[in-house]
């Protein structure tokens, strides 16, 4: 492995970058489903799943209904301005033909869907799939897939846009890709990192790992980013998911294979900056294209709408650059208050607000009972620590 060539890291640089990529943590676990809304979201797809294939048309005797896109990969971000989140689930019906017209199919799943005394007054329908509006919480996309017999990856095709065609897909082993790259942990430099990781489990300012883990949660973060970046645009223009996920898990499992790293907030870097080098750029008939490829199956571009439309490529470049400075400056900022400036515009004044708010409660809450510190590497804690100094309480007058 090849060790980043950088200017050794301080006890207080240590420190400070672990505690910044804590808040980032958290600030991702505030915009995620919260249990509650995944469970509701689990059970309202299951009964779908349910209803679905109790149907008596020949096309739905073996369907299976099943969660795909960001919430199955553990990447869900709360909607800016709306509080119903994105469930994207597949309705894979087995056992059909390529030769049966997606408009066909989509209709007889609306169909059964309309037959059900609630559904009927949740659906709407959306160009290939249809969408049952949880109103407060979350939305269900249910879009019809059938297997692809040119695939040996248990692929699946789902209709485009149009209705007029099958393209291939496959949600399932895409899950399983980006799990088992998920999975793949940085190598970190100096037995001060591994001294705070292994024995500074404090609250409420944690040293820890991220419990989802550093590249689900650098996809979170670069999606809220990308949402506050085209927050105002009127152009439909925005990277989707699929593109930021696939460039995220492909970078992270180059960086991390390859590289040793002095901590986590490096790893966030270094995967935000390779992520551009995983476009490709193939000649088809005669011009340069782009491509960024669904390593699970053949024939599927998540990138094909940037040779449909120029801006598209544009805007991707314009909005990375953005996202790399800022999340270089995060990774570099000294003070509370520079910090939460760099937040506030990388991720909006509302969820910033909301975690910075609640650790200075807690610094506030600990004080006062008495239960305040600092411990060497770790700073303000409110548990007790080998080697941590109390920190006296203070009354609104500054008696002690």
């Amino acid at each position: 492995m090849n060790q980043m060539l950088r200017q050794p890291l301080t006890d207080n640089d240590i420190r400070r970058r672990t505690q910044i990529f804590t808040i980032l943590d958290e600030i991702g676990e505030d915009l995620d489903l919260t249990e509650t809304q995944f469970d509701r979201a689990r059970q309202s797809y299951g009964a779908v799943g349910d209803w679905l294939s109790g149907s008596t048309d020949p096309l739905l005797v073996s369907v299976m209904v099943y969660l795909h896109g960001s919430s199955a990969l553990g990447t869900a971000v709360k909607p800016i301005g709306r509080r119903e989140f994105d469930v994207d689930l597949i309705c894979f019906c087995a056992g059909i033909a390529s030769s049966i017209s997606p408009e066909v199919l989509k209709a007889a799943v609306g169909n059964r869907l309309k037959e059900h005394a609630t559904y009927v007054r949740l659906l709407e329908e959306k160009k290939r799939c249809w969408r049952l509006n949880y109103a407060g919480d979350f939305h269900l996309d249910l879009s019809p897939t059938i297997a692809n017999p040119a695939c040996f990856n248990r692929g699946e095709l789902v209709p485009d846009r149009a209705l007029k065609a099958w393209h291939p897909t496959n949600p399932r082993a895409y899950k399983t890709l980006f799990d088992e790259r998920a999975a793949l942990r940085p190598t970190f430099a100096g037995k001060l990192v591994a001294m705070q990781r292994d024995e500074a489990t404090v609250e409420p300012f944690p040293v820890r790992e991220a419990v989802k883990g550093i590249l689900r949660r650098i996809v979170q973060l670069l999606k809220r980013h990308r949402d506050v970046f085209y927050e105002d645009s009127t152009e439909d223009v925005a990277p989707i998911s699929i593109i930021i996920t696939t460039l995220a898990m492909q970078a992270y499992a180059y960086c991390v294979r390859r590289h040793v790293f002095e901590d986590e907030m490096d790893v966030v870097v270094e995967t935000i900056r390779m992520m551009p080098h995983f476009i490709e750029r193939p000649i088809l008939d005669g011009q340069q294209s782009y491509a960024i490829l669904n390593e699970t199956t053949d024939g599927e571009n998540f990138a094909d709408n940037w040779n449909k439309d120029a801006r598209c490529a544009s805007a991707f470049y314009a909005w990375h650059a953005q996202a790399f400075s800022d999340f270089e400056a995060l990774r570099d900022a000294v003070g509370q208050d520079r910090l939460s400036l760099n937040m506030e515009r990388s991720f909006g004044p509302g969820v910033t607000g909301r975690v910075l708010g609640k650790r200075i409660n807690a610094v506030s809450d600990g004080r006062k009972s008495g239960l305040l510190s600092v411990a060497p590497l770790i700073g303000l804690t409110t548990s007790q620590v080998a080697a941590s100094t109390a920190v006296p309480a203070n009354t609104f007058f500054g008696d002690q």
